[in-house]
């Protein structure tokens, strides 16, 4: 299958997704905070779909993901009607870190700077 329509299924299954998760009741989920959708991976069979989930409140992420792991069901039926493919694909929710991981390599790389500038000063 191309890698174009890979990705075109890729982001169409993040903006439904996106748009059920605002009105699942599920408290585990709606009651945590902000929980973003950052990138979806499909298999080139559409079998399997891996949503990797952000959520602003790291101390309930755990909890965001038992919730959608209990709502999958419910959210492939929903994808399945909205996409209209042969095979809607199972559904396999994991954290996303990057932007966490990212965060810590911006500091790393200013706490690099720093020291650069210190050893750059001319002592007084």
């Amino acid at each position: 299958m191309s890698a174009n329509r890979i990705g075109r299924i890729n982001e169409e299954i993040q903006k439904n997704l996106s748009a059920q998760l605002r009105s699942l009741k599920d408290p585990r989920v709606s009651d945590a905070g902000m929980v973003s959708i950052t990138r979806v991976d499909t298999t080139g069979d559409l079998r399997y779909s891996h949503i990797y989930i952000s959520v602003l409140n790291k101390d309930r992420e755990k909890d965001v993901l038992k919730g959608l792991k209990s709502a999958s069901g419910f959210l492939r039926r929903e994808l399945g009607s909205a996409l209209q493919l042969r095979y809607t694909p199972e559904l396999q929710f994991c954290a996303d870190d990057s932007i966490e991981h990212g965060a810590h390599i911006l500091e790393l790389l200013r706490n690099v700077e720093r020291k650069d500038e210190e050893r750059g000063k001319p002592e007084e």
